[in-house]
């Protein structure tokens, strides 16, 4: 009996070790297939936000993000570990909070220099203001996209489809792309069952005061509220520094803020101001602080946003 126990445990190990190889040999198979796939989509050309041809050799190793909607596009994408320097605004994902700080107020081009990047993702928003700094990177051979700065949904897919083509995850790109547009016509579908007696209005407001500014047509978070089937009761395009007369007077239904993460106590901030206790969400209590980074920053996580919107607007359909 004891010699029958012997071989058959010696014939498990046998077995234990092969299937040891074999999984061994699959993750390098694997490691290598990505490896060839990486290789094989370089050298890529792209036409960035401010027209530029940038011509991308080959798989970027090392990558700094100067705003913080691209470095969520590039840890969605799966390539996070690449990144060396960010903005002091990144905060998402946590594990940006250990990546070098490169640009606050001012670009530090010193810095970014010193890190040897292979890749700089900048943002059509800043690319003005930083054309020296941007063209100094671009001098000392570094590949600088300019990722354009969407004002829509569509144009938020073109920047995450921009900057996976960059770092060699296309295919992952288009995934993310596909995923958010499902999330967000699946909201849209539950919203188009709100009647036309039973749609709000609303008001966003993007910051306090002294300087309270909203948001109106020809930005994302206009469409987030053409997306849950409510009315933004601003007509101006843009942002739009706010009128408080004209809010009052128009009269929403549910006021939402975005600046809770940086001043306190939003909600009384507008329950506060002279004449807002006749608008009709200060006296109902539809006063809702949504977080800023989901309904603001252009990057996968948008179509939170866009929950987080019908919850704060229409809480009995989306529970």
């Amino acid at each position: 009996m004891k010699k029958y126990y012997s071989l058959f445990c010696g014939a498990l190990m046998a077995c234990l070790v092969l299937a040891g190889c074999g999984q061994a040999s699959d993750s390098e198979s694997n490691d290598k297939q990505k490896s060839e796939q990486a290789e094989a989509e370089f050298p890529v050309t792209i036409t960035d936000a401010v027209d530029k041809e940038v011509v991308i050799e080959e798989d970027p190793q090392k990558i700094v993000s100067l705003m913080p909607s691209n470095t969520e596009v590039a840890f969605a994408l799966g390539v996070g570990d690449e990144v060396v320097g960010v903005s002091e605004s990144d905060d998402y994902p946590e594990e940006t909070k250990d990546i070098e700080k490169v640009v606050g107020m001012e670009l530090n081009v010193e810095k970014i220099l010193s890190l040897d990047p292979d890749l700089v993702l900048a943002h059509e928003s800043v690319a003005d203001t930083w054309a020296d700094g941007l063209q100094q990177m671009s001098d000392a051979g570094i590949d600088v996209l300019v990722v354009n700065d969407a004002t829509d949904f569509n144009g938020v897919y073109d920047s995450i489809e921009m900057i996976g083509k960059a770092v060699g995850e296309k295919e992952k790109a288009e995934e993310i792309v596909q995923d958010m547009k499902d999330d967000i016509a699946s909201i849209k579908e539950k919203a188009a069952s709100i009647s036309e007696k039973d749609k709000k209005d609303v008001y966003v407001e993007v910051s306090p005061e002294p300087s309270i500014f909203t948001t109106g047509k020809d930005t994302f978070m206009q469409e987030m509220i053409d997306t849950i089937n409510a009315t933004n009761v601003i007509k101006e395009a843009g942002w739009v520094q706010v009128d408080q007369e004209a809010v009052i007077e128009a009269d929403p239904d549910v006021v939402i803020t975005t600046y809770g993460g940086y001043s306190p106590d939003p909600v009384g901030q507008v329950t506060k101001r002279d004449g807002w206790d006749q608008v009709t969400a200060v006296k109902d209590k539809q006063i809702v602080e949504v977080d800023e980074d989901l309904v603001s920053r252009s990057g996968p996580r948008l179509a939170q946003g866009v929950e987080e919107f019908a919850k704060a607007v229409y809480p009995d359909v989306f529970k």
